[in-house]
């Protein structure tokens, strides 16, 4: 079997089919992802990696789109709040890269094609080649809902390749636990969230004992520092002092220069992955990005969830309508916030509940089997 995996050019979009395409590998077929800007990472993951447009810049598309739709940047920078405005906003993005999906998947010939919901190329190819699509999930809305919009969303694209209809067949892959997922889909495959983020030597501080001092992660993704910035960083400097904490800010090597010398409590780090990380921490303070939040669910520990646009206020609402955390602003950040993160004991037990769900959810190597099923 041949399949083929489409991302938008989102690191927060391809790392969550990573899991999935090591166990189709694993099971002896052939995997190809296409994709471009940040999302190529998926290289560094072993994976077989094509670059549908080299040179591809998402800062500079955004701003372009900005340009001609400064309606859908300001939505974007003060939150999405539904998936059909997700569809609206990437709709933009995916547009100019379609011939190149397309050109890709005629090359490749897959059987299969199993892409992020936001993109749609992805789903012009599986149609004009005939083949099944898997619109696989990367955060707490259905990916099958989002998938069809974006298909109703680029209806004229359609038409200009001359399609009429969507894939034959095609299935829907959600990764969130099910106790968490908005607008669950019926005909969907859950499927168990396998955090990847990126390898590493870990370094042994992770390792050793913190003398009962609880540490607390935090971090602000991949994309956020680029587009908001460091956000809430300046005032948790003001508040950690003020915390029994050990405070680790894992920010990829972000310049904190100009934030001066660093509370004696507070460290930062260049790259770490935050699986690891994470299952260190007694909490985690983060943006709210859907693998940043689902890989925190995963380690059993709560999380503040400061959202600082796109759709990180729909991840920031899960997680505190689960009880496994806390949604905030910066502004809010203080004291009293972070030691009710660290100190209430419900967050804490709704967090491991929810790391059981996720647990029991089916690996990805058990869907491997019903993927050939179905590419025939």
């Amino acid at each position: 079997m041949r399949v083929l995996i489409v991302s938008s050019p989102g690191i927060g979009h391809v790392f969550p089919m990573v899991s999935l395409a090591w166990a189709v590998r694993a099971a002896g077929h052939d995997v190809l992802v296409a994709t471009t800007g940040q999302a190529l990472a998926a290289a560094d993951a072993g994976l077989h990696t094509v670059d549908i447009a080299p040179g591809f810049s998402f800062e500079t598309n955004m701003r372009d789109a900005a340009a001609r739709h400064p309606h859908l940047m300001a939505l974007a920078r003060g939150g999405l709040t539904d998936p059909r405005q997700v569809v609206e906003l990437f709709g933009v993005v995916t547009r100019p890269l379609v011939p190149a999906v397309l050109a890709a998947a005629e090359r490749w010939r897959p059987d299969l094609i199993v892409h992020s919901p936001t993109d749609g190329g992805a789903l012009l190819a599986a149609a004009r080649l005939g083949v099944p699509v898997v619109h696989h999930g990367f955060g707490f809305f259905s990916a099958g809902p989002v998938a069809q919009a974006m298909r109703e969303n680029m209806a004229d694209v359609y038409a200009e390749h001359g399609l009429t209809s969507g894939a034959t067949r095609s299935v829907t892959l959600d990764v969130a636990p099910p106790s968490m997922l908005a607008e669950p889909d019926d005909f969907g495959w859950a499927m168990r969230y396998v955090p990847y983020n990126g390898g590493g030597v870990l370094p042994d501080w992770l390792a050793q004992d913190t003398g009962g001092r609880p540490r607390i992660a935090v971090t602000l993704g991949t994309v956020a520092p680029r587009v908001t910035g460091l956000g809430p960083v300046e005032r948790l400097l003001a508040v950690a002092p003020r915390v029994d904490a050990e405070f680790v800010l894992a920010l990829g090597g972000a310049d904190l220069s100009g934030f001066g010398e660093l509370p004696a409590n507070v460290h930062a780090v260049d790259w770490i992955p935050l699986g690891p990380l994470a299952s260190t921490c007694a909490a985690v303070i983060h943006h709210g990005g859907a693998g940043t939040t689902l890989t925190v669910l995963d380690a059993g520990v709560p999380q503040l969830v400061l959202p600082s646009g796109a759709d990180r206020h729909i991840n920031a609402r899960a997680v505190a309508a689960r009880g496994a955390g806390l949604a905030a602003t910066d502004e809010d950040l203080d004291v009293a916030l972070v030691e009710q993160l660290l100190g209430d004991d419900k967050l804490r037990t709704a967090a491991q509940e929810v790391r059981a769900e996720m647990a029991a959810m089916p690996a990805p190597a058990t869907l491997v089997p019903r993927l050939v099923e179905l590419a025939g």
